[in-house]
């Protein structure tokens, strides 16, 4: 074996290239320094938060109907529901024009593909994740120190905005169609009591209770009188001597009180023909009523709770102007250039040294 096939070979023909070694190791090192100290350092604003649950927006809920209590952490749906918010365009476009973020990444409004470029440029500094407790986790870095943490807070409201406003315009939804429904029952009700007006009209019934005790008890008195006056008329029919005109006044007088009795009966008879389809009428316009005023204090309910202000997210921590930046890490850089370049030196001395004899224009004309 050949004295440079083996490990100390190996290690003569590097101590032989040293200085080349060292040379291009330094090079690459004070090249890799200088480049770093021209990249832009970057700083990372961070924000952590929870989602709420939105149980905390439920009327029956706030006002203590049911038997669930509401809960104040969202569960895996609330927290992708805020991921997704937090991940959208609409939250990039706000940042993007809140924060004139055109001007701030250097690119050109009016060019074909800004929008497209500077979304990729804040993307690349943008970035949001669910940590293992199930927090969320808004972090933005960028050049500006302040301008950083000013955006990461900026996107958490914006989030917390934008939830809200999904819930109310929930909200919004049900009240309309409680109004609707209030309009209807409301309609409903006035149909129904027409319909009631018109047959106590016909029927004559008003008050049915009172109206039934107040005729039994004239068609009972009346119909004692009457048998009583006819059992005169009959005694002075017989009797000698009683004057025509008392006779005929007698009679006038029965056929009255028979005329009241028919009316008194045809009354009753009125009534108990109406009372059913009274009742009927009645029961719907007690229904309809009390469907409207359950509405109505739905309708309350609902409007209270789109009136009220109660947050998406629980906040654990605020962005903060950071101290520290996030990157370059310029050791590091410089570091991981001198180890590549001492490997690849290495591996260039070796390969100089494997095909040094190689006549290289015979291999080329042999072939």
């Amino acid at each position: 074996m050949e004295k440079k096939d083996n490990l100390l070979g190996v290690l003569q023909t590097l101590y032989h290239w040293r200085k080349q070694i060292f040379y291009t190791c330094l090079a690459a090192g004070l090249g890799t320094a200088i480049i770093s100290l021209l990249l832009p350092t970057y700083y990372k604003a961070t924000t952590t938060f929870l989602a709420a649950s939105p149980d905390q927006a439920k009327p029956e809920l706030m006002f203590g109907e049911g038997e669930l209590e509401a809960e104040f952490y969202g569960d895996e749906n609330d927290i992708d529901r805020v991921l997704t918010i937090a991940e959208s365009s609409e939250l990039a476009d706000f940042l993007i024009d809140t924060f004139k973020l055109y001007e701030h990444y250097d690119i050109d409004p009016k060019g074909v593909k800004a929008p497209y470029r500077v979304r990729e440029a804040f993307y690349e500094l943008y970035k949001v994740t669910k940590t293992k407790r199930d927090a969320i986790e808004l972090s933005i870095e960028d050049t500006d120190k302040a301008l950083a943490a000013k955006m990461a807070n900026a996107a958490r409201d914006k989030i917390d905005a934008t939830v809200q406003q999904l819930m109310k315009e929930a909200h919004t939804k049900t009240i309309n169609a409680y109004r609707t429904s209030i309009l209807l029952k409301q309609q409903q009700m006035l149909a129904i009591s027409d319909s009631l007006n018109h047959l106590r009209s016909t029927y004559g019934v008003y008050n049915a209770d009172v109206q039934i005790e107040s005729i039994m008890a004239q068609l009972y008195g009346t119909q004692a009188v009457l048998v009583r006056d006819k059992g005169k008329l009959e005694v002075l029919e017989k009797a000698p001597g009683i004057r025509r005109d008392t006779i005929t006044y007698m009679r006038a007088k029965v056929t009255g009180m028979e005329a009241e009795v028919k009316s008194l009966e045809e009354k009753v008879k009125n009534i108990n023909d109406g009372m059913p389809k009274i009742a009927i009428w009645e029961k719907q316009y007690w229904d309809a009523n009390q469907a409207l005023g359950s509405n109505r204090i739905r309708l309350k309910q609902f409007e209270s709770a789109f009136e009220s202000d109660i947050p998406s997210i629980i906040l654990v921590e605020k962005a903060h102007e950071p101290i520290i930046k996030s990157r370059p890490v310029r050791s590091l850089i410089v570091i991981a250039a001198l180890v590549i370049a001492f490997f690849f030196s290495i591996v260039g001395v070796l390969l100089i040294e494997a095909y040094r004899d190689v006549n290289w224009r015979e291999v080329f004309h042999d072939r």
